[in-house]
Order: structure tokens, then sequence, then C-alpha cells
């Protein structure tokens, strides 16, 4: 079929046809259906209609066969003239369709490198096995609607180069819903106070509110209690004040700290630092050929000696979700201690600290939907009541005199100083909203929208994904043969596109891989099938003429 686009160019895609599926509605429903949803997708074309259905299609306003229909109108899209499945389905019917479509330049007979040969010659991808078996949706939470909740987010109205914005770089920073800014310029205008200590009454709200976003983290981790929450700047300033604080406390020469090849500099860097200081060893745990630690290495690296395994959750620049439990099991049976870096899970999945047994668990609240500048560091009440302080100054002693100080019990022993009062609240408001979606109900979705995305960009000529372990969270991170990453980004970005070009602040990782630098797409609970759309488009474009990445 040869369909002409927006600019008269002719297209000589294959027809797409819709499989028949036990349980769907009569065709003439589910064309209905499929026109009201193409009508919102980038780039996205009318297939040819089955014979059954050849009616309702040349009858139908939104699309005609053979037609490109205008893009990246989501408002066209509303909860209310779209019907809902049950709740294990998302809100757009099509979508379970859609998904069983084929990529439409994929040629199954000449697969992609990164699919794995053989009678599926489907990708070697856990979400990829088996559609059909996601978690199940949530229960006591409304419908998952995710055009909803893109209105919450005021920046995703944004045109950038005269293009909507499509962000794709929430690994390294979210996007802030309204009720979260709101609750800023609330503080800002009737709360604003330094907390703690003195009788006025706006003391009384601030203090009110940063405690209560204390309380909001500790619910949001599962943690036991408040007082095992400690605001920090974000998760780099949390490992920091576990490597000074306990790390100096319990590390002697000789003993050994391990983390994994995946880290994150944040959670590299001061462990070298505390290693160098005290004569400690630092080892690394290897990873396997997809992106995955090894184990059994890690069986083997961890000793009597080791006094900590710190591992991110998930790994910034791969995508990779490691066995966190394991982890902490095998550290615990060698009698060391365990952190968690979780600044790339909480927005993606629930987390429950004391179901994971973490000693220590950190998070950045700008990855979460919160504000810049804040974040949590979760320690087990033990561990933290024997920890000295970090940081000197005011909130954090009970008595000082010259001879002497004592100091206040966990949390306000490590907060020294006046905080980010209002950016804790923020913080807290941000969390608040995503139990109002449910973390279940996120990561369910994100997990076909992981699965959709990978499809897609298997299509685009020469690229190659980079970390292909079987269980990932929403990071895509890909080189394309004979474009460098920065110039891809650059290209992106003139489409209104947003990725994140470069090493990711995880160099180790990507040399493993042979790679200096990756492209990096990263996807949020307010992305959507449009979004992977327009950005497979736009690198489709761009590898049929790579000079246009240099211009």
């Amino acid at each position: 079929m040869t369909t002409q686009t927006p600019t008269g160019k002719a297209s000589s895609d294959p027809p797409i046809q819709p499989p028949a599926i036990p349980g769907l509605p009569d065709a003439a429903t589910l064309t209905r259906w499929a026109n009201e949803f193409f009508a919102v997708v980038p780039g996205a074309r009318s297939g040819e209609p089955p014979a059954a259905a050849t009616a309702a299609v040349t009858q139908a306003p939104a699309a005609a066969a053979g037609s490109i229909l205008p893009v990246n109108d989501l408002s066209m899209l509303t909860a209310g003239s779209l019907p809902r499945l049950s709740a294990g389905e998302l809100v757009h019917p099509i979508l379970p369709v859609l998904r069983s479509y084929p990529p439409p330049s994929l040629d199954a007979a000449t697969p992609h490198p990164a699919v794995a040969t053989g009678a599926a010659a489907s990708p070697a991808f856990y979400f990829l096995q088996d559609r059909q078996t996601l978690p199940p949706a949530g229960t006591g939470h409304p419908a998952f609607d995710v055009y909803t909740i893109r209105r919450d987010f005021p920046i995703l109205a944004t045109h950038v180069h005269g293009r909507p914005l499509v962000w794709l770089d929430n690994a390294a920073t979210t996007q802030k819903p309204t009720v979260v800014i709101e609750r800023l310029s609330y503080f800002y205008r009737h709360e604003n106070s330094n907390v703690h200590r003195a009788a006025h009454e706006l003391a009384a709200r601030a203090t009110d509110a940063y405690e209560g976003a204390r309380t909001q983290v500790q619910r949001f981790l599962g943690a036991a209690s408040a007082d095992e929450i400690v605001f920090v700047r974000g998760a780099t300033e949390g490992i920091n004040l576990v490597a000074q604080s306990w790390g100096r406390q319990n590390v002697r020469a000789g003993d050994e700290i391990v983390i994994s090849h995946l880290e994150h500099h944040a959670n590299i860097v001061p462990w070298q630092m505390l290693a160098l200081e005290r004569g400690a060893v630092l080892k690394v745990i290897p990873v396997d050929s997809s992106g995955q630690i090894r184990l059994d290495e890690l069986q083997r690296l961890v000793t009597d000696r080791t006094k900590i395994v710190s591992i991110a959750h998930v790994a910034n620049a791969l995508g990779t979700v490691t066995p966190v439990k394991e982890v902490v099991e095998i550290a615990h049976r060698a009698g060391a201690l365990a952190l968690i870096d979780g600044a790339q899970s909480v927005s993606h999945m629930p987390i429950d600290v004391r179901a994971l047994d973490a000693d220590f668990f950190v998070l950045s609240g700008h990855k979460v939907f919160g504000p810049t500048g804040i974040g949590a560091l979760y320690g087990r009440r033990s561990v933290l009541e024997a920890m000295p302080p970090w940081q000197g100054g005011g909130s954090m002693i009970e008595d000082v005199t010259f001879e002497k100080t004592t100091y206040q019990p966990p949390p306000a022993r490590f907060e020294a100083g006046t905080g980010s009062i209002a950016d804790a609240v923020g913080l807290g408001a941000a969390l608040e909203y995503l139990g109002t979606i449910g973390m279940h109900n996120i990561e369910r979705y994100e997990a076909q929208l992981l699965a959709y995305a990978t499809e897609r960009l298997l299509s685009v000529p020469g690229l190659r994904i980079v970390g292909t372990a079987a269980h990932k969270a929403s990071v895509l991170s890909f080189v394309i043969d004979g474009l460098e990453p920065t110039a891809i980004g650059t290209a992106l970005n003139q489409e209104g596109i947003a990725v994140r070009a470069g090493h990711h602040c995880a160099q180790p990782i990507l040399r493993r891989f042979g790679h200096e630098t990756t492209v990096r797409a990263s996807l949020a609970v307010y992305n959507t099938c449009a979004d992977v759309d327009a950005l497979v488009k736009a690198l489709r474009e761009l590898t049929a003429s790579p000079t246009r990445a240099y211009r």
C-alpha cells in the first residue's frame, strides 16, 4: 500500500492487517476505536480495513483509508469518548491489538542483530515473551488513563522548535505535576517558616508540613517508622552520608566494600574515597553479556571481611532491574550490611524496604516527580542509632557546651542546619500523587510501554540496544551504526524530542559494552505509544539521511 505523507512523499510500508483475537468487539466497533486512536498517534497510518469493515472505515470521520492523520493532538482523546475494558486492561482498547502487530518495517525473515534467532524469532527480553502475563492491575485506584495523567503535567503542553515536546529524558529528571507545583506555591504563600522550636503559627504550619512529608516518604517506602527517614539533597548525598558516617566508623584496613559494574558514579566514587582513606578493598560484581549482575560472582566475592554491599536497584544507563532481594540476603549471610540505590526504581515500581530487608535505601525527589534538591535516606533504626553525625550545626544537637556536645536521635542527628523545607513538602505531594495512581498500575503500564518501545526501536536500521537483561525498567540505551550519539540527540531535539546522549554518569558499564556514549530514551508514567512512534519516526528519517545529524 502506498500512502501520502504530510509532505507529499510516498510511503510503501506494508499494510497492517488486524489480527483475529477472540473476545474482541465486532469489526465495526474495533475499527472506530482504531480510527480514534490513530487520529492522535504521531506518524500513524490507517491500515487497509478488512472487507467486513470497509463501510465502517469509509464512513468514519476520523480517518479515511490510506490517509495520514494529524499528529500530536492528544486533546482529541478524552476519557469520555473512549470505551473502557475491564480493570485488567489499559484505558484504550485498541492498544492490546496494536501490541500484537509486528513493527511495520521489521522483516521477520532477516531479524535484527538484537533479536534472538529460532522458531519464534522474537527479541530476548522477558517483557516480549508473554505479553498477557503482566502484573494484575492495582486495586483501590481509578482506572488507569494515561491521557488524564498527561494533563496533570503542564510542561507536556510545551512546544520545542515548533513541535510538541516529547519528554524521553526521565532517567535524568522527571517533570512535575500541577499538584506539586501548586503545593510549593502554597507553602511559600501560606506556611513559610523555619521548622521546629518556634512558638508562632507559621512555624507550626511549616513543621506539620515538613514532618507530614517525612511520613509520606515512610509510607511510600514501607518503612517501619518516620524516624527511619532522613531528608538529604538527593540519592548522591544519601550515599555519601552512609559512606562518611557509617563507613568511617566501621570500615578498617583490609575490609571490603562491594559494588557492581552497573553503578552510577554516585555509587562508585564515595566508596572509592572511603576505601582510599581507610585502606579498604573495593570489589566489583561483574555483569553478563545482557547487563545483569552475576549472583554467582557476588557469592564468590563476599567474605567475612565484607562490610557493605551497595547496589543500584535499577541501572540508570541500561535499565537493568537487579535482584536486590537476593543481593541483600547474600550480604547478610556474610554479616555485611546492604545499601540499595533506588534513584531509578522509585518512580517505576512499588518499594517495600522491609520486604527487601535493606539496611539503607536512597532516593532523589526530582526523579520521582518531586522538586530538585531534595531526597531521602532510609536507614534501619538500629543502624542509624549507632551512627555518628556526618555534619555538625543547628537542629542536630541536644545540648552544646564548650566541653561537649550531645546529639539528637535520628533522623535529626543527620539533618544539620536548615533543610530544603519547601522541597521536602513538594516531595511529599509527589509521592501522594503517585499513591492516587497506584504504583502497581504504573509498573504494569510501563511494562507494556517498554515492550512496545523495544519492538519499535528494533525496526530502525542499524540500531542496537545496549543492555538486554531479562528484567528491565523503562530505559532504552542504544547506538546507531555510523551516527554519534550526541549528533542523534541534537537532531532529535530539533524534532522536539528530548533524550540523553552521553555516558550517563556510568562510564564503567558503558565501557564494559565497548561504548563511551549511548543515546538513552527513558520512559515515565505520562509517556505514550505516540511518544515512542515520534521517536522511531525521527530515527528512521535520520538513518535514511544521516547527514541531517551533522547539520
